[in-house]
């Protein structure tokens, strides 16, 4: 397998479960904020122009986060990375999408790529809806997100099941975005990055991205 990976990208979490599953694999880091995703040799690989991309010794290529952590988790089901119980296979799905779509999607979307948000109309300009706001925006959403989260894994090791699992892989990229955006993490999600910092296997991934 091959990982195409770009700095200060959701393709940390696919890192982390690769180094956790601990079977063979590559991965390529890709100037994907300065436009490598754009490039034709990566858009021939996968054309939605986006990171994590996983290309199987098949020759396969998977895309999107979610779906690529439930196919990492089906092929190695001894590791349990999304629980057998129905309820907390429920609750580890929803928390993964609730991070990815909303938390990363819409939320730190807004803080980190301002300019695909804002208003251009020239009404809304005149009102000051510029970058600004939407930022201010995308803070205030990360905030009502995260304080949701914080009470869901309250008193729990894992966010699912007994555990670490592709919840944790998600909600671990989103929760080291919360200093860079200028937002305090609540109490229980503090102490669940501080978990998955370290696992040795997170502690490899962030040496090989610079962040150890």
């Amino acid at each position: 397998m091959k990982l195409y990976w770009g700095p200060h990208t959701c393709a940390i979490g696919t890192h982390v479960l690769l180094e956790e599953i601990g079977k063979p694999y590559e991965a390529e880091k890709i100037d994907a904020a300065g436009g490598a995703t754009k490039e034709p040799w990566f858009k021939a690989i996968n054309p939605k122009s986006k990171v994590p991309t996983l290309v199987l010794d098949d020759g396969r290529v998977l895309t999107e986060f979610g779906a690529i952590a439930i196919w990492l988790a089906r092929q190695n089901p001894e590791l349990n990375l999304v629980p057998t119980d129905a309820d907390e296979e429920q609750r580890a799905l929803s928390l993964m999408d609730f991070a990815v779509g909303t938390i990363h999607g819409q939320a730190f979307g807004r803080v980190f790529m301002p300019e695909r948000f804002e208003p251009q109309d020239p009404v809304h300009q005149t009102l000051g809806l510029g970058q600004a706001s939407v930022k201010k925006q995308g803070r205030q959403m990360i905030e009502e997100a995260f304080a949701i989260v914080d009470g869901q894994v309250a008193g729990r090791e894992w966010a699912a099941g007994d555990r670490f699992g592709i919840a944790d892989a998600a909600l671990f990229f989103v929760e080291r975005w919360a200093a860079e955006a200028g937002v305090e993490l609540p109490a229980n999600l503090a102490a669940h990055l501080e978990r998955v910092k370290a696992r040795p296997a997170v502690r490899t991934v962030m040496r090989i991205w610079g962040e150890a």
